[in-house]
This record gives structure tokens, C-alpha cells and sequence, in this order.
């Protein structure tokens, strides 16, 4: 028997085949009004174990026009995260990252990002800033740079279709790095709350993502092996021909 104290919980079937929750019922208005949920999605009501269409339960039906399955003109409609006001869900593919994600999967992910723009030569952060996000590169450049023995340093440029953050959103360590647009630039931002929630809510979302970035941050990891590999071999080369 359910605690009397407790609020109930709601799951919600998403046009990517994926069920999103457990969460209560404001979060379920929200995305009511976002339009992530029609009159047509299938609820999972927790407490009575089953499935049923939105419009059809009574805690829910006054956001609904019955004839059309949309947010009563009421009640007023918010819009969707930023990302989602301004960017389609077929834009992602241009990021390395989402590859492998379909269509639907896509959309329902764009709900989770923020757009962030920089302009020609901001700084998005700087090294020892505490980080609790991963940023994607929808259009321009940027630089990661460090000062070393008071010179600007670049340790690598990130093109349209790259990603970085990956360990602060991760670990929500300090930025190791200064990173400054070298042109006008569009970044696509998962803060660290938001990818939470994908965790919670979409675990079947979450599997491909975190898939992804294991394989971007390995590939990271040999490639600076065989940096480090190189550089020593270079070192004792150098020592070699001065003795």
C-alpha cells in the first residue's frame, strides 16, 4: 500500500520508443506545456500499473483540447529549452558524437541542451573555473590555450562537430584550460543537472551517449600516448646527438 505521504509517480512513452521517469506530476505539466506530451502519449500511471493516453486521466485533461489534443489555449504554452527553439534535430548530426543516434532519438535530446554563443575571441571559461558541462560545436571554432612560462599556449582546435567537457561533466572537476572562440561560434551546452536527468528519466537515452563519449575520451587517451611516446623518443634522440 502507497505512503499517504508520497506524491504519485508518472512514466511517459516518447515518440523515440523510449519511457522517460519516474517523475511527479509538475514535472508531467511541463512537458505538457513544452509539447514533449500530446493528448495521444501513453502515461504510465505508477500506482495503478498501467498504461493509458494523457487525455484520458483526470488530473491531466484540462490541459487538453478535446478536439484537437493540444494545450487548452488557456493555459499558457511554454517553449522548450533553447536548443530546442532554435535548432533542429537533424543539425546534431553534424556533431561526431550523436552519429549513431536516430531521428527520434536526436529530438528527444535536443530537449537537454542549451545554446550558448561566443563571439570572436570570448573566453567560454577559464583554466581553474569549476566545470558542470559539456558543450558541443554546432558552427565556428574554438581554442583550448594555456599560459606556459607566460606565453599563450594552444593545446588543440575544435572545428564544427567536435565536443569538449566531457570529464567536467563527468567528475565536475576545474577547467584545465582556457577555451576562446577564434571566430563567432554556436556551442550546443549539456550541463551536468540536465544529463542527471537524462540518466534518470531516459536510461535507454542515456546508454548510446555514454557510450559515445567512453569512445571519445579512449581515443583522446591513446592519441596522447602516442604523443607522449613520441616526444620522449624525440627527447633521447636529441640527448643522443649532443653526447
Amino acid at each position: 500500500m502507497q505512503n499517504a505521504q508520497t506524491a504519485p509517480q508518472y512514466r511517459v512513452w516518447g515518440a523515440d520508443n523510449i519511457a522517460y521517469g519516474p517523475f511527479e506530476l509538475p514535472m508531467l505539466v511541463t512537458w505538457i506545456k513544452q509539447k514533449r506530451v500530446s493528448a495521444a502519449s501513453w502515461i504510465f500511471v505508477q500506482d495503478e500499473g498501467q498504461w493509458v493516453p494523457a487525455a484520458q486521466l483526470p488530473e491531466l485533461k484540462m490541459f487538453f483540447d478535446a478536439k484537437r489534443g493540444h494545450p487548452q489555449a488557456g493555459g499558457a504554452a511554454a517553449s522548450g529549452s533553447d536548443a530546442a527553439a532554435v535548432v533542429q534535430p537533424e543539425n546534431l548530426r553534424r556533431i561526431k558524437i550523436f552519429a549513431e543516434m536516430d531521428g527520434a532519438q536526436l529530438e528527444s535530446f535536443l530537449s537537454y541542451l542549451d545554446v550558448v554563443k561566443v563571439n570572436k575571441f570570448q573566453h567560454l571559461f577559464r583554466k581553474g573555473d569549476h566545470g558542470d558541462a559539456m558543450y558541443f560545436v554546432l558552427e565556428g571554432e574554438v581554442r583550448a590555450m594555456n599560459l606556459i612560462d607566460g606565453k599563450e599556449t594552444t593545446l588543440f582546435t575544435l572545428a564544427a562537430g567536435e565536443s569538449f567537457g566531457e570529464i567536467a561533466l563527468l567528475i565536475h572537476g576545474p577547467r584545465t584550460a582556457d577555451v576562446v572562440a577564434n571566430e563567432e561560434s554556436l556551442l550546443l551546452m549539456l550541463p551536468a543537472a540536465a544529463f542527471e536527468r537524462v540518466i534518470r528519466e531516459a536510461p535507454a537515452l542515456a546508454a548510446p551517449f555514454l557510450l559515445a563519449i567512453a569512445r571519445v575520451i579512449t581515443n583522446r587517451s591513446l592519441d596522447m600516448s602516442r604523443k607522449y611516446e613520441g616526444a620522449i623518443r624525440s627527447s633521447r634522440a636529441i640527448s643522443a646527438i649532443r653526447l
